[in-house]
């Protein structure tokens, strides 16, 4: 989100809290329709700013309302910022950038969460950290305001996929309550526009190293009358499939490895002849798992490569250096070397096949030889290509 593509509209700039000095809080809130309960979000934030003397302003990020939403911001003094980028991110990186606090809370505007007592995220903001989780599992979920898929399967699954991939403190990573230093998270460049933000912030914060805490906070039902505009299962899979993307080494080189693994093992036992009921044919799924593998393993590499080349991935373990150590020629070696194993083991075939008078052979015995040929021919094609590119 540039600034140009953010407008904010003429009006008092009012600010909370005591009469002098900088502005230290921006509670930013994204807004959609909210003409129900965003007056009540609002005057929640201005109670807790001026009963903790805490210097601070409200800034709602309208996305586009027609229901007089802004019109009921700026009467009750909040900054409107019109985030003209639909989506959930996108509101939130225009309130974000348009900000001018030193510390921002960001929250929906829905009246799920409590404005009127934000002591403890300012509390660990001010103690350092850059990053403050709230955790509504730990502060309480009141009866209604979370639909049953979302808190014990949805929620705790993909809080869980985040944790594994991305090692953290946050117990709740699609929490909508959190605090944050405005020029640490500015510093991660985060570029998604949807629900996933959410998630994009926390993997990030925890690639940049950034301080995370989580401090515990209340979730109440939605104040409106409509619909919510999250979408379960499309919201969802945006979440989960950012928390891949993001996972070179889950979505590409761990499964990679594992079929690599299987594959030759598989290819050992069977090379010199059956087990059991596990044949030839075990013997070309055991190539078939090895020759996927090693592209996904390739896809791994490409991935992270590309990814710390667009600056999405910090090159935290020095990747592209050591990648610089690997030359074309080295690649161009171990990829021959491969082929050449491949074509004498092809020799070795066609020998077999002359020495029958070029008539019918055994399978279960040309195939133990003619299966790992073509493993190695292709596996020394892939990497020499990979070397190229």
């Amino acid at each position: 989100m540039t600034s140009a593509s953010i407008e904010a509209f003429t009006q008092p700039s009012a600010a909370y809290g005591p009469s002098d000095g900088a502005i230290e809080l921006s509670i930013v809130m994204p807004c959609l329709n909210e003409a129900e309960t965003l007056g009540i979000c609002i005057h929640k934030a201005a109670t807790y700013l001026r009963k903790y003397a805490v210097r601070g302003e409200i800034v709602i990020a309208d996305n586009g309302s027609t229901d007089g939403s802004r019109d009921i911001a700026q009467n009750l003094g909040a900054r409107v910022i019109d985030a003209a980028e639909k989506g959930y991110g996108s509101a939130l990186m225009a309130g974000i950038n348009a900000a001018r606090g030193e510390y921002i809370v960001m929250g929906d505007a829905d009246d799920s969460y409590d404005f009127s007592d934000l002591t403890l995220f300012l509390r660990e903001l001010r103690g350092g950290y850059d990053l403050v989780m709230g955790n509504r599992f730990r502060g309480g979920i009141q009866p209604g305001a979370m639909p049953w898929l979302n808190r014990y399967l949805g929620n705790p699954v993909l809080t869980g996929i985040g944790k594994l991939f991305f090692p953290n403190p946050c117990g709740d990573f699609h929490c909508g309550l959190r605090g944050f230093d405005k020029a640490a998270i500015e510093s991660l460049n985060l570029r998604t526009t949807g629900m996933e933000f959410a998630s994009e912030m926390v993997v990030k914060a925890t690639l940049g190293r950034l301080r995370i805490t989580e401090v515990p906070t209340t979730l109440a039902p939605d104040g409106r009358s409509r619909p919510p505009h999250l979408k379960r299962w499309e919201d969802g899979w945006r979440h989960l499939r950012f928390l891949l993307l993001y996972s070179p080494r889950w979505l590409f080189l761990y499964p990679g490895l594992f079929l690599m693994g299987c594959g030759l093992l598989a290819g050992l036992l069977l090379i010199s002849g059956p087990r059991g009921i596990f044949d030839i044919h075990t013997l070309l799924f055991s190539a078939t798992g090895i020759i996927v593998g090693l592209q996904s393993c390739l896809f791994a590499l490409f991935t992270k490569l590309f990814a710390i080349s667009e600056g999405l991935l910090p090159d935290r373990h020095h990747l592209v250096r050591r990648m610089r150590a690997l030359s074309l020629e080295k690649g161009l070696i171990l990829g021959s070397v491969f082929w050449v194993m491949g074509c004498i083991l092809t020799l070795n075939t066609l020998n077999l096949w002359k020495g029958s008078g070029f008539g019918q052979l055994d399978p279960t015995v040309v195939m133990r030889i003619a299966i790992p040929a073509a493993t190695l021919l292709i596996c020394g094609s892939q990497i020499i290509l990979a070397s190229f590119f």
